[in-house]
């Protein structure tokens, strides 16, 4: 990707409803929030949710330059993070809100973001718990699994894969 400061600024499919724009001081405590919401019935399940830990993660590992927020008729409706690493992109923190979860936005806004990667010839990985439903989003835009542990499965996707 050739400038990704701008990315959210560029992303703003004609028609959808939707939008990414870069993300703001004052977004991150909603998205902390929102992370918590998201996670918690998989780390639940995995007996990892921590109330304080599930947020603190975030603020922690956030990386502005690199974060979007998802907007839907101009509500925050999620953020995602695409940054460079290595030999690509790694994609994290790509959360929904539950009310919009399971109408394809969580597909369009990938597909968006894996076309740019895809544009400059570029991997894009990422980390999905382990018996998340989040992964069959994923494996269906042609990522595939690198490795696994107990609370993580590493997907990866060359460019150009369906």
């Amino acid at each position: 990707m050739v400038d990704q400061g701008s990315t959210a600024e560029r992303i703003r499919p004609a028609g959808t409803g939707w939008a990414l724009r870069r993300v703001q001081p004052t977004d991150v405590e909603p998205l902390v929030e929102l992370r918590a919401t998201v996670m918690r019935a998989d780390l639940v399940r995995l007996g990892r949710f921590d109330e304080h830990r599930v947020r603190q993660r975030l603020r922690d590992s956030l990386s502005p330059e690199y974060t979007s927020v998802i907007e839907v008729d101009g509500e925050l409706a999620g953020c995602v993070t695409v940054r460079p690493v290595g030999d690509g992109l790694w994609l994290e923190h790509f959360y929904l809100a539950p009310r919009h979860q399971g109408r394809g936005l969580g597909a369009a806004v990938l597909r968006a973001l894996l076309a740019e990667a895809d544009a400059e010839d570029l991997n894009v990985r990422l980390d999905v718990v382990q018996g998340s439903a989040a992964r069959r989003l994923y494996e269906r835009h042609g990522f595939t699994v690198e490795g696994e542990d107990p609370i993580d499965v590493r997907m990866v996707r060359r460019p150009g894969a369906c």
